[in-house]
Order: structure tokens, then sequence, then C-alpha cells
């Protein structure tokens, strides 16, 4: 079975790789012995993970890429194929939320959400499928999608609508590419407990969310690894179009 899920060969760009889910992400895959493209807009905060994964015997390049420029998407790819070769697997996870209510959203709130989370996610896998169906490569797609894709929640309307997006998008890609020999699939996370919300999580506000997961826990960012590992490797290769959901029961409810 180890071989099922071996990504030894596989040369991987994560997209949002400079922290959250996106840096977890890289790890896992490093550790089983892929060679990772850590992207980001700030490559800065990329170099710390750079040199870890090289500390550790594993082969990763930084790139510079914002998803919302469309010209920094090919820029980044040429950048990360000189390095390492041409790659094979695309974990599209950079996004952002901005959190208000509805009626307090702005033209600027939702064009910078939507164009992160949606247009970049959208036109970086189609770049990337571009060259795979170019090399006549086999090729793999993973969009970060979230349960609030299918789901909702207050104050976040931008980012559940770009979430129930990707699914879309993922699902219309998948079924153009299949002939072209590229998997297209999503993960979509429930909620997980990461640098960046950390501390919510014991507020009020926060430990009521957890009690409305049935599992009465928040995830951890580890508890992503078995699903990221099945769609970056050929265990999924009779997957496409599937949406992969990890959340502790939380769309049950």
């Amino acid at each position: 079975m180890s071989d099922l899920f071996d990504v030894s060969q596989e040369i991987i760009l994560v997209t949002g790789a400079s922290q959250g889910l996106g840096r977890q992400f890289a790890r896992v895959l490093s550790a089983h012995g892929a060679a990772v493209v850590l992207a980001a807009r700030q490559t800065a905060k990329l170099k710390s993970l750079e040199d870890e994964i090289r500390g550790q015997g594993g082969r990763a390049v930084a790139v510079q890429l914002d998803v919302t420029d469309i010209a920094s998407i090919g820029k980044a790819i040429d950048a990360a194929e000189a390095a390492l070769g041409p790659v094979s697997v695309l974990i599209n996870n950079a996004g952002i939320a901005v959190e208000k209510s509805a009626v307090d959203q702005t033209e600027a709130d939702w064009d910078s959400v939507i164009n992160a989370n949606l247009k970049g996610a959208y036109f970086t896998a189609t770049e990337m499928a571009r060259r795979m169906i170019a090399r006549k490569q086999e090729g793999n797609i993973v969009n970060i999608a979230s349960v609030l894709g299918t789901g909702v929640m207050k104050f976040l309307s931008p980012y559940t609508i770009s979430k129930a997006g990707i699914i879309q998008a993922t699902r219309a890609m998948a079924l153009e590419l299949a002939g072209s020999r590229i998997r297209v699939n999503a993960l979509a996370p429930g909620y997980i407990d990461t640098a960046i919300n950390h501390e919510f999580w014991a507020t009020p506000a926060g430990e009521k969310l957890t009690k409305r997961i049935p599992q009465r826990r928040i995830g951890a960012e580890s508890d992503l690894d078995g699903a990221i590992m099945l769609l970056a490797s050929r265990a999924s290769r009779y997957m496409t179009g599937s949406v992969v959901t990890v959340d502790g029961g939380f769309l049950l409810t």
C-alpha cells in the first residue's frame, strides 16, 4: 500500500505555502519524498520553510507568485520548472477571507476575495493544465475548497461564494481535462486550528462554534495529511471531479 501513496517522483507546486494549510501541505508532501515548489506573494516568508525542507534532505524551491496577477502565474511556473523540472501536481491553496456582514462588504472586499480565491485559482489551474497538455503529460490538480462552499455561515459571503465556485470549477475542469489524462479534484476542509485563527478557538464564540461540530473538536492541520496524500498521489488515479470533505462531521449539522 505504501507504493500506492508514493509521491517521490512528483514535482508538486503548492500555492499559498507561506503559512497555514499550504505550509503544512508542503511539509507532509516533502516528508513523503516529493520535490515541492513553495509559492506565495512574499518569498521572505517561504525562506524558513525552504531551509527546513532542504535541511531534512528534501528538494524545495521558493518562487514568488501572486495569483491575483495573471502574468505572475506563468512567471512563477517558469521559475519552478527551471529549478526542479515539469510540475506534475498543483495544490491550488492560496486564498483569503474578509469577515463582514454582506451589507458591509465593499466592492474592494469582493474583488480581493474573488480574485484570490476563485479567479486566481482558476487561472493557475488552467495555466498548469495548458502546459501539461502541451507536454502530453499526465497531471493532477487539487483545488482547496471549503465546507463553506457547500454550507454557509454569516459574515463570509464573498468567501463562501468563491469556494462554491471552486467546487464547480473543479467539476467543470475535471470533465474537460479527463481526456488529456489530467485529474482535477478538491479538498474541502472544515474548521482547522492554524496560527492565524488559533486564539479565536479559546473565545466564547470559538467555543460555541466548536460545540456545533459533531466530533466536538477543531481539526488540526495534520488531520488533512491523509486527504492531501490521497489526492496528490496515484491512490486517487480513478478519481476526478470529486470533493473530499474533512470536517469532523460539521456539514451533517
